[in-house]
């Protein structure tokens, strides 16, 4: 099984620079989206004509919001968190399959000075609930922009960066609790030593073409499902945002 994530920062914006092409080409079993800033009616959603679509969209107009396609219909969708304070934004989906979950999700971010950085707290901490609670029932495959970079590895310039939203203790701290939890980062898993591999760029100082960038997108995958993992990658020659896509193949 093949699945796909990609923060597309707009998916109207990413359909003018060949988002649907490369929808088509992936031919993925399940595509995820995060960060889509629209409502379903405004997309021309003729791309994913063959596949099962959920929407999430913040209440927010061009804000935030999550969705998911698939091949398969899902058993049953679940939108939010069941918690009115971090359901307006439209930042996770559930999708529950014969002998798993799917989740999407895109993480708040901290802001600037970390404005945000306690509700983002808040947020990890019923994210992680969220997960724990499917995961006693069946296997997890979760993927998006959780807004952080673990460890040193994961940026290109970690030593300026150690008080920057994404790189905080704080996040990488509850990062880390995700995958004490019961989770392990896909790519880590297969690819423990690898440096220089990022999945977010700032459209800032050609920071793509000199690769300065952050890995923020992941598949997390339930711990006993780890060695069913084939392959977890990163694409950064898909461009159309300032993130690109992550996937995964999975036999379960």
């Amino acid at each position: 099984m093949k699945l796909i994530s990609w923060n597309v920062n707009g998916i109207r914006s990413a359909q003018a620079k060949g988002f649907d092409d490369y929808f088509a080409e992936a031919d993925a079993d399940v595509f995820c989206l995060q960060e889509i800033k629209a409502m379903e009616l405004q997309v021309d959603t003729g791309f994913a004509k063959d596949y099962h679509q959920i929407w999430s969209s913040a209440e927010k107009k061009g804000y935030s919001g999550t969705a998911l396609f698939s091949k398969v219909e899902p058993k049953k969708t679940i939108i939010g968190l069941g918690i009115e304070e971090h359901d307006k934004e439209g930042r996770i989906i559930t999708a529950e399959f014969d002998d798993y979950y799917v989740v999407t999700v895109y993480t708040p971010n901290s802001q600037n000075k970390q404005a945000r950085l306690p509700y983002r707290m808040d947020w990890d901490r019923d994210f992680r609930k969220h997960l724990q609670k499917l995961d006693k029932k069946k296997p997890v495959l979760c993927c998006g922009d959780l807004n952080v970079a673990h460890e040193e590895i994961d940026l290109a310039r970690p030593k300026s960066n150690h008080k920057t939203s994404g790189f905080t203790p704080q996040e990488r701290g509850s990062m880390t609790e995700h995958l004490k939890a019961g989770f392990v980062d896909s790519f880590r898993h297969l690819y423990p030593e690898t440096t220089e591999a990022y999945s977010y760029w700032s459209f800032r100082a050609n920071a793509r073409e000199r690769n300065v960038g952050w890995r923020l997108d992941y598949w997390l995958c339930s711990e006993r499902v780890g060695d069913k993992i084939q392959e977890s990658a990163i694409h950064p020659d898909v461009a159309g945002s300032d993130h690109c896509p992550v996937s995964l193949e999975i036999e379960i």
